[in-house]
C-alpha cells in the first residue's frame, strides 16, 4: 500500500513553505520559489511535493535491495527528530559530529568502531578487575566519547547506498564526501542552498523542527515499504523454495 501524499494543509501548518530572507538566497533555488513576502522567500509546495516523491521512490527501492541509509544531521533542532527516524527502520546515523573521513576513510572509522567495542567489552566483563579506579574512569570516558560520535554508525559494516542530509549547507563535509565516493544523497535544501549539489533535493524549510519532522516521516514510511517489500519477496521466494524441494523430495521417493 502506497504511503498517502502530504497535503497542503498539513506543509502549511508545519512551515515546509518558509525559506530564507530573500538576501540570503541561492539563484539556483529560482524554480522552487513560488513568491517573495516581506523580504522572505516563499516555497513552491508543488515542487517540494513533487521532488519529495522521487526522493520516496529511491529510497523505497534502496532499502528493497537491503541497502543502507545513512541519516546525516547534526544541527541542534534535527538531531532527535533523525536519531528516532533512523532507528524506526533500523538505519544507522550521525547527529553529533561528522568526522572528517567518515566514509572516505571508512576503514580507519570501522577499527575505531572496534575499539569502542573492545572497551565495552572490557568494562563489561570484569576483565579489568586489575587496574586502578583512574584507569578505569579514563577508560570509560573514551568509551563514552567513541560512542557519542560512532554509536549511530556502530553497525554499519560497509559503505551506505546514500545519504539523507536535513541541511546540506551546514553538512558540506558529509555531502563532498558522499560524492567523491558516487553515493547517492537526498537532502532537505532550503532557499539559501544550491539543489544541484545533491541527487534528490527536497525544497523545504530545514531550520523549523515541524518542517523536519514532517518531511523525515514521510521519507521514513518509505523506507518501511521498501522494507516490507523485501520481507514479502523473501518470504515467497523461500516458500517457493520449499515447495520445490518437496516436489523433488517426493519424486525422487516415487522412483
Amino acid at each position: 500500500m502506497a504511503i498517502s501524499k502530504l497535503s497542503q494543509q498539513e506543509m502549511l501548518d508545519a512551515g515546509v513553505h518558509f525559506g530564507h530572507l530573500k538576501k540570503k538566497w541561492n539563484p539556483k533555488m529560482l524554480p522552487y520559489i513560488f513568491m517573495e513576502r516581506k523580504g522572505i522567500h516563499i516555497i513552491d509546495l508543488n515542487k517540494t511535493q513533487e521532488k519529495l516523491e522521487e526522493a520516496a521512490a529511491a529510497l523505497r527501492s534502496i532499502s528493497k535491495s537491503g541497502r543502507k541509509v545513512l541519516f546525516v544531521a547534526t544541527k541542534k533542532q534535527a538531531k532527535e527528530i533523525i536519531t528516532e527516524a533512523a532507528k524506526q527502520v533500523n538505519m544507522p546515523y550521525v547527529t553529533e559530529r561528522w568526522l572528517g573521513g567518515m566514509l572516505t576513510n571508512f576503514v580507519t572509522i570501522r577499527k575505531s568502531i572496534k575499539k569502542k567495542q573492545n572497551i565495552e567489552k572490557m568494562l563489561g566483563d570484569g576483565a579489568l578487575n586489575n587496574i586502578t579506579k583512574k584507569e578505569r574512569l579514563m577508560l570509560g570516558r573514551q568509551q563514552q566519547k567513541l560512542d557519542k560520535v560512532l554509536g549511530g554508525i556502530e553497525n554499519l559494516p560497509r559503505i551506505p547506498a546514500a545519504l539523507f542530509l536535513v541541511d546540506i549547507s551546514h553538512e558540506h563535509i558529509a555531502l563532498a564526501e558522499a560524492k567523491n565516493l558516487g553515493i547517492k544523497t537526498i537532502g532537505i535544501v532550503d532557499t539559501n542552498s544550491d539543489p544541484t549539489k545533491v541527487d534528490f533535493a527536497i525544497p523545504a524549510n530545514d531550520d523549523a523542527t515541524k518542517s523536519i519532522q514532517l518531511i523525515t516521516n514521510y521519507l521514513v514510511e518509505a523506507i518501511k515499504e521498501g522494507l516490507a517489500e523485501r520481507k514479502k519477496d523473501k518470504e515467497e521466494a523461500d516458500a517457493k523454495a520449499e515447495s520445490e524441494s518437496e516436489v523433488k523430495t517426493a519424486t525422487e521417493t516415487a522412483e
